[in-house]
């Protein structure tokens, strides 16, 4: 039986090719935005290299101060504020340090080479999880001693040396000063914000970001607990840390405010503007996210309830002589919630590949340089198990209405009425 309705779907489906372009487009389209925007979110707050422990990791991007006479100012924090109050924190196992990216232009093969430079710790590489091609990371006592070493991606090696083999030791001119190789690691993309660059050196070689005993500065402390069941305490412990900072000048600040949050919540704080509030509005933007996720999978399903009624319509005579045969009301129900099923997985796998070739194109356009966004599959197999939901409801009520259709009338036009 299945089969018959399998062969009855599919022979529908090309009888009227212009309605099945237009519900395969609404499902597929559907489908690829939806799997485009997760690909894009998980690359930015996921589990990937090189940070593949961010579920233990809390990031503090930005320090808030807000001043008597009106008025605030966001910044990253000082070296000095990690030193003094995020380094002895008692539940991260470790507090790396790192600091905003900075655009310098260097000389490769007498070409000019805009690099990005982001200056860290040796926590830093502890923190994150970098796989090195050759060589390893910067040690905390060559980040103490100043000594002029640095990391350098594989787009930089390349640049410099035509190869990323062999070319540890070697030494780099950016500005006036060489660097020591130390390591080569694979590049990575933009979009991770608290780890990409094309350099890395040790924060102490910038004298102007380190000397000054002021809270703000260029850096971001990143915390990372010894399991993600610790996450919450070291939040905790990040909130409390701030209600103790002393204000440096009273008179012109009236209170400061920092966060340490999860690497997404950095950017849903700042959008949902909850920069003073310890609720950092995750749960606002979930939902709203969610919310709007079903709104976008409602619309082709509205879609096809339409094209279905309107279709089904069409195939009055036909339902009409099935029931003069002696169908039933659940076997014609079965047979078109069989062929709205079969539209709408068409639909799904369409998406999946259009979601396949857009990901393509944006990581072959380089728009977001080194960027390698993938299909998450958890993400598909959600989207494609609410298309499915969504599909067999916009069959359930056309599906109803023509089981209700009386046959006599049926045949004679298509003319409605219960049977």
């Amino acid at each position: 039986m299945l089969l018959n309705y399998l062969k009855i779907a599919w022979k529908v489906l090309q009888r009227r090719k212009f309605f099945t372009f237009i519900s395969l487009f609404g499902i597929s389209f559907t489908l690829m935005i939806l799997l485009v925007v997760v690909a894009m979110v998980d690359h930015v707050a996921g589990e990937h290299g090189p940070e593949k422990r961010i579920r233990q990791m809390l990031f503090v991007p930005a320090l808030r101060q807000e001043f008597k006479g009106g008025g605030t100012m966001n910044s990253p924090l000082s070296a000095y504020f990690i030193d003094r109050y995020v380094r002895p924190m008692k539940t991260p196992a470790l507090v790396g340090l790192t600091s905003i990216t900075a655009s310098t232009t260097a000389f490769a093969n007498s070409q000019s080479v805009t690099l990005d430079v982001r200056y860290t710790d040796g926590n830093f590489w502890k923190v994150t999880d970098f796989e090195f091609i050759e060589g390893r990371a910067f040690t905390g006592r060559e980040v103490q001693n100043t000594d002029r070493v640095c990391v350098v991606n594989e787009h930089t090696a390349r640049a410099f040396f035509g190869t990323v083999r062999g070319v540890v030791g070697r030494q780099i001119e950016i500005g006036p000063h060489h660097y020591r190789i130390a390591g080569v690691v694979p590049n990575v993309p933009i979009v991770r914000l608290h780890s990409g660059a094309d350099v890395w050196m040790p924060y102490t070689l910038s004298p102007g970001l380190t000397r000054e005993q002021r809270l703000d500065g260029s850096f971001y402390p990143i915390l990372l607990a010894a399991s993600p069941a610790q996450v919450s305490a070291m939040h905790e412990e990040f909130e409390q840390l701030m209600r103790r900072v002393e204000i440096p000048n009273p008179k012109q600040i009236a209170k400061l405010h920092a966060h340490a949050d999860p690497s997404l919540a950095t950017l849903v704080r700042e959008l949902t503007n909850h920069q003073t509030s310890a609720d950092d509005g995750m749960t606002l933007f979930l939902t709203v996210s969610a919310v709007a996720a079903l709104l976008f999978m409602l619309l082709p399903a509205l879609n096809l309830i339409n094209l279905n009624v309107t279709r089904i319509l069409e195939r009055a005579s036909e339902i009409g002589v099935r029931k003069a045969f002696g169908a039933s009301s659940h076997t014609l129900v079965g047979q078109f919630l069989v062929e709205n099923l079969v539209l709408t997985l068409l639909g799904g796998l369409l998406g999946l590949g259009l979601a396949a070739g857009a990901l393509h194109l944006i990581n072959e356009s380089q728009l977001f340089a080194y960027a390698d966004f993938g299909l998450d599959w958890r993400a598909f197999g959600w989207a494609l198990a609410l298309a499915t939901v969504f599909g067999l409801m916009s069959g359930v009520y056309p599906a109803w209405k023509m089981s209700r259709l009386n046959a006599v009338d049926a045949l004679r036009g298509g003319a409605t009425g219960p049977q």
